[in-house]
């Protein structure tokens, strides 16, 4: 079968109207893989048994890959053709949410949340965000996974994904709304745990559009635009919350602005989300919501990308999780300046360094997706973006000064750019059901919660431990994200 490109998508658009029942079939992603079966069973059958040790990642064909050449590449895993209208539509609301989503949540769980809970009482703060983080995070690890299953059961006439994306972003920005009204520590947790609910609740649905309705052709593209977004939108988080730490209430208001409307806003930008009504699906069952934890078996491509994915987030979170209390507390330490003024420096510093991140991410972002398409690599590129990231963090703790902060903003940013813009392709890639995609997916990105619940951990740990001495961040997340990058390149299946 001839692949497609993107610039003629227009007329096979048209053209795939025009098809008989058996080329529509043929397009289904069932259907390519009963054929891939059938075809490939007569080699299997004279190679003999497959060991008992053998993946089921190279055993079983992805069917959610076009790669396999028994589809046209340009045909999504909903079995749709988008035109280049209906993928620029996609591109920008991936490219969009993220950048909306990234700027409140980095600002209000970077800076404001912890400039909040140091002026409540300065003796508990690493120990208090450290446990709302914590915490924070079971919550959403749990919530992501069953909310990534149920969108993969709805049926609706508005689609599987878009009613979770609309009403998690509103209980998201009801939640932020309140944490603007309290000081007390307490119910702070128990919003913030809340919020992360809603946000769950849209992200999980949120990521599995991407392997629904993204062809693989440019799957790589989309999720550099992605990738770009994430970094704009973090950059800009920083960027905005080192403005506001002097106003602590409208940070919080800003952020449930943000959140009640970005899920109704992606939704109008992609090209509609079809009807899912007439879907079959397996009829629910309490046991079968519980089987949605059951990580998928014999799949260790699958692992070794949760893994690397959660210890390189963890060593990005020590980093940013506390970034706030470095600059005040290490970098700034000898400065003689009294609290109000330590805040004021600590904001202009973070503002820099999140305008040379800004840049360099970009541009990293920017290119790594469409080089990675035109390689055909997902790993390496990776694996490579993790090295360069603890390279930046060790900046910091050989030069204690403004000037290896803004070192780590910039040779971090530019790796951390390049590893957002190609992960979220490679976490499609090593997918074994692509009929459980929302539930794998929602798995895949537990890395999301589990790397804030590692991170928070080794970064108050070797806070306490040390008395307090910020610097021991660094040696730690280096170790984790050079782990991070051998487990990526353990990978066997992807390139």
């Amino acid at each position: 079968m001839s692949r497609g490109t993107w610039n003629n998508n227009d007329k096979e658009g048209d053209a795939s109207h025009r098809r008989g029942p058996a080329d529509k079939a043929s397009a289904q992603a069932e259907t390519q893989g009963i054929r891939m079966l059938a075809e490939t069973a007569p080699v299997v059958a004279a190679a003999g048994a497959v060991s008992p040790s053998h993946s089921v990642d190279s055993a079983i064909p992805d069917a959610n890959s076009a790669f396999v050449d028994m589809r046209d590449p340009m045909v999504s895993a909903d079995g749709h053709r988008p035109n280049s209208r209906e993928i620029i539509r996609l591109t920008i609301g991936f490219t969009l949410s993220a950048i909306a989503c990234a700027i409140p949540w980095v600002a209000l769980s970077s800076l404001i949340l912890p400039q909040l809970l140091d002026q409540i009482d300065p003796s508990t703060r690493e120990a208090m965000i450290g446990t709302i983080n914590a915490v924070g995070s079971v919550v959403a690890l749990l919530s992501n996974v069953v909310f990534g299953t149920l969108s993969d059961l709805t049926r609706s006439r508005f689609g599987r994904r878009s009613p979770w994306i609309i009403g998690g972003g509103l209980l998201t920005g009801l939640c932020i709304f309140g944490i603007g009204f309290t000081d007390s520590q307490t119910m702070i947790l128990v919003l913030w745990c809340t919020a992360q609910i809603g946000y769950n609740m849209m992200l999980a649905p949120f990521v599995a559009t991407m392997s629904d309705r993204v062809p693989d052709k440019v799957r790589g593209t989309v999720s550099g635009f992605y990738g770009a977004g994430i970094a704009i939108g973090q950059t800009l988080g920083s960027l905005i919350g080192s403005q506001l730490i002097g106003h602590i209430q409208g940070g919080f208001f800003m952020g449930a602005a943000v959140f009640a409307v970005i899920g109704i806003v992606t939704v109008l930008v992609w090209p509609r989300e079809r009807s899912s009504v007439d879907v079959a699906r397996e009829p629910f069952s309490w046991r079968m919501l519980m089987s949605s934890f059951r990580p998928p078996r014999h799949a260790p491509d699958f692992y070794y990308a949760l893994f690397g994915r959660t210890l390189m987030m963890a060593g990005y979170n020590m980093v940013t999780m506390y970034q706030l209390y470095i600059v005040k507390y290490y970098v700034l330490k000898d400065s003689g300046f009294d609290e109000s003024d330590l805040a004021g420096h600590a904001a202009s510093i973070i503002a820099t360094m999140s305008i040379i991140t800004l840049v360099v991410s970009l541009v990293a972002a920017m290119v790594a997706g469409p080089i990675s398409d035109r390689m055909g690599m997902r790993k390496v590129p990776i694996s490579l973006a993790s090295c360069l990231f603890a390279v930046g963090v060790a900046m910091p703790w050989v030069m204690p000064n403004q000037f290896g902060m803004y070192l780590f903003a910039g040779i971090a940013g530019f790796g951390y750019g390049v590893y957002n813009a190609i992960d979220q392709a490679l976490n499609v890639a090593v997918l074994p059901n692509p009929e459980e995609a929302g539930k794998d997916l929602g798995i895949l990105n537990l890395a999301n919660t589990l790397c804030t619940v590692l991170g928070s951990l080794l970064a108050s740990g070797v806070v306490l431990l040390s008395g307090r001495n910020y610097m021991w961040i660094f040696p730690t997340a280096i170790i984790v994200v050079l782990l991070a990058a051998l487990l990526i390149m353990r990978i066997r299946n992807v390139k």
